[in-house]
């Protein structure tokens, strides 16, 4: 969002002065320099008193160690209050007499380049910040304190609106066999059957056997001959070059064989060792995540792995889901795969270890929650465990695949946070004078804010028992290919039943912030737990291709409470409010039905036996993704409607609204987001009920309309917007849209046919 820089030192006009801290009078007289250079002297006030509010820079003296690197439409002060909330340790007021012209230089490149002064102490940066001041003509500061390197990391993914997603991998993205684990299972499952009575649970878990002795043949195969035989035709490997982590490594290339038709991998952790040889499952709609990430070259994730797995074979699954280095680049990924110690708490603080990223900014994809830190929890987006030899149809159980839903909630928490960086942070801090205190910086956007739970849960095929842990978790990895036994086979019969139940009963539920949400059985038949509204809405939106999205916000009352929006392709359609975010999410998708009802069943009817007309086509490849498509991307060649006429025909008037809904996103700029709101005006009967719209930008009502019938009148409100739109001279419009739309005349734009 492009907002005007607020002007420097007394233009501001008007307004008292006054010292920085209460009960500081004066402050305390220092020295400035550049390196070597002596810049001036400035009079320091620390934010605190007492011994908690001492001085920052030791000596005495500033000594300023470089400048920031300068950011495209981040003033400073609002990069900081994202990565280090509230973390003003001092003003700083120049000394007027004698004239200061270094001193003067620097303030004005700082506040004209959106650059900061950076101190360094230690393992702390100090960041100086050119703030304007309401009435003295001096040169100001503000000092912040921040961890050293993370400003400059920061920098760039605010510009860029990016923020850093965390991937697990065993039984998040992939399922990985050693020949010792395929063994393992066939063995446990063989003792389950023997303990079991119920003929169906005896025919769930010899086909789960079947499937596990299926691909330890296929695994034995490329251990012994460098082949595989599948479906008749024999497959070969193929050597693999893998890139070296660092100058001095040798090169290796790995024998792989590739079966996408399985979506499964063998490869070699040790290319000298074949009985390092691994079968691998890789989780379907994986690909599709992929694209989404580096779609059209546009970063909108820095990508992480944390897992308990070994190093050489954490390094080598990674390598066969992001083969070309797109995600994680070859001289990244030493420190962007991080591996934890297993019984060791993951945690975010350490996946950054090198300062790359701040934790708030940044979400994660596991299939467990409480193996991670509980400041991070909140951040997490728990998927079910993958487990395609216990319940291979399970992927697909749902209409969305589990990866899908995973990206979309990537795509709603991206949203969300640069929606609260743009709307609130930005604007506040353009508003800020060196005059305000502490407590007037605006809250900074988290990323466990806007990360809504959505529930993935399946109900497996054979349900009655939990599976066996698919794949390999933490040192288990290590024994493996190691060839040391695993601790399992020396249980018996019930005992390994049960273990195998208690261990991993956790896993068949989704764990966010609200605790489990099975999926339950009763009496044979499923009972839809109240989170499948969010789903169901999901895929209304990929069939209506439209844009499905959340907005949450937590109450400043005595009780907390939280209040969730659901916005349909930008539309207010349902709100709920809870004593948790999952509740009130629940509670909002369930009235964005009952209102979406009888749009969408007017949406759907006149395709009904039409499925390849292309106007109902879904977004993208039809994968249940949500398309994250900017004001932007919006194919500008679209023409303007030539006036409507309104007929109360649902399909003729959702056509119009779309043509003038693409005109609307045709004029902003990116990411901003027209919103509707309507409300339902009742006459004396239920007959003749009126709905009022109205279409608002930036919190702007810009169009209006009124009608019998709900189409007709949010029609009528965004052709008015539109009008709006093409005719307005209100700067304060005029700013959130696109500036070579104000150079073509209103007169000469195309109309329809």
């Amino acid at each position: 969002m492009a907002v005007p820089r607020p002007p420097p030192l007394a233009a501001l006009g008007g307004g008292g002065g006054g010292t920085p801290a209460v009960g500081s009078p004066a402050g305390v007289s220092m020295r400035m320099f550049h390196g070597d250079v002596f810049l001036g002297e400035v009079e320091v006030f620390p934010m605190k008193q007492g011994p908690e509010g001492g001085l920052p820079f030791p000596s005495n003296e500033i000594r300023i160690s470089h400048l920031s690197p300068a950011s495209e439409r981040c003033p400073p002060l609002a990069i900081l209050q994202t990565i280090a909330p509230f973390s003003v340790r001092c003003k700083l007021k120049a000394k007027p007499i004698p004239p200061q012209p270094g001193l003067q230089r620097l303030y004005f490149t700082c506040f004209n380049e959106y650059k900061s002064v950076v101190v360094v102490v230690g393992d702390e940066e100090l960041h100086l910040v050119a703030m304007p001041t309401k009435a003295e003509k001096v040169l100001c500061f503000w000092c912040c304190s921040a961890r050293s390197g993370l400003y400059a990391a920061s920098v760039g993914m605010l510009n860029l609106r990016c923020l850093a997603i965390v991937f697990d991998l065993d039984e998040t993205l992939i399922v990985a066999n050693t020949m010792k684990s395929f063994e393992d299972r066939i063995e446990m499952l063989s003792r389950r059957i023997d303990v079991e009575d119920d003929p169906v649970r005896v025919a769930g878990m010899s086909a789960e056997i079947k499937r596990y002795i299926e691909d330890k043949e296929l695994l034995k195969e490329f251990i012994d001959t460098d082949t595989v035989t599948d479906n008749g035709r024999i497959v070969g490997t193929q050597k693999e070059e893998v890139q070296p982590l660092s100058g001095g490594q040798e090169r290796v290339l790995r024998p792989v064989i590739r079966l996408p038709e399985r979506n499964a991998v063998l490869t070699r952790i040790n290319p000298e060792i074949r009985d390092t040889s691994v079968f691998v499952k890789l989780r379907p709609a994986w690909e599709d995540l992929r694209s989404y990430l580096t779609a059209k070259g546009r970063k909108r994730f820095e990508v992480y792995v944390c897992t308990m797995a070994e190093r050489d074979y954490a390094l080598e699954m990674w390598r066969l889901l992001d083969p070309e280095c797109n995600l994680i680049s070859s001289q990244q990924i030493s420190e962007r795969v991080v591996c934890v110690k297993s019984g060791s708490k993951k945690s975010l603080q350490n996946v950054f270890r090198d300062r790359g990223c701040h934790p708030k900014m940044a979400m994660v994809i596991d299939d467990r929650l409480n193996v991670w830190d509980d400041k991070d929890q909140p951040r997490v987006h728990v998927v079910p465990a993958y487990t395609p030899y216990y319940a291979p149809q399970a992927e697909m159980a749902n209409a969305v695949p589990v990866l899908c839903v995973a990206r979309n909630v990537a795509c709603n928490v991206r949203g969300g946070f640069f929606r609260e960086f743009d709307e609130n942070l930005l604007r506040k801090v353009f508003e800020l004078a060196y005059e305000n205190e502490l407590l007037d910086l605006p809250y900074a956007p988290d990323v466990g804010d806007y990360l809504v739970c959505e529930d993935t849960t399946f109900v497996p095929i054979n349900k009655d028992h939990a599976p066996i842990p698919e794949g390999m978790r933490g040192a288990e990895v290590e024994k493996r290919l190691n060839g040391q036994s695993y601790l399992g086979d020396q249980r018996e019969g019930r005992q390994v039943s049960s273990s195998a139940r208690s261990s991993d009963d956790e896993g068949m539920a989704v764990r966010g912030t609200g605790g489990s949400r099975n999926i339950q059985s009763n009496g044979g038949s499923l009972a839809i737990t109240p989170s499948v509204f969010v789903m169901v809405l999901q895929e209304i939106g990929r069939l209506c291709d439209s844009k499905v999205e959340f907005r949450s916000t937590v109450s400043n009352g005595k009780s907390i409470q939280f209040s969730v929006e659901v916005l349909f392709s930008n539309e207010k359609i349902g709100i709920g409010i809870g004593k948790t975010r999952d509740e009130a999410q629940v509670q909002a998708a369930e009235k964005a039905l009952q209102n979406l009802e009888s749009s969408y069943l007017a949406f759907i009817a006149p395709t009904a036996g039409v499925p390849n007309k292309d106007m109902r086509k879904s977004p993208g490849n039809g994968n249940g993704f949500l398309e994250d498509i900017t004001c932007s991307e919006v194919d500008i060649s679209m023409q303007e409607p030539s006036g409507s006429t309104l007929k109360h025909d649902h399909s003729n008037n959702l056509d119009n609204l779309s043509s003038v809904m693409s005109l609307i996103r045709e004029h902003c700029l990116e990411d901003q987001h027209v919103v509707f709101r309507d409300q339902v005006w009742n006459s004396s009967s239920a007959r003749n009920e009126e709905y009022h719209f109205q279409v608002e930008l930036a919190g702007q009502i810009i169009g209006r309309g009124v009608g019998s019938d709900r189409d007709v009148a949010k029609l009528l409100a965004a052709e008015e917007a539109l009008r709006t739109l093409k005719s307005t001279t209100d700067p304060q419009i005029k700013k959130y849209l696109k500036p070579m739309q104000w150079l073509i005349p209103s007169h000469s734009s195309p109309s329809t046919k």
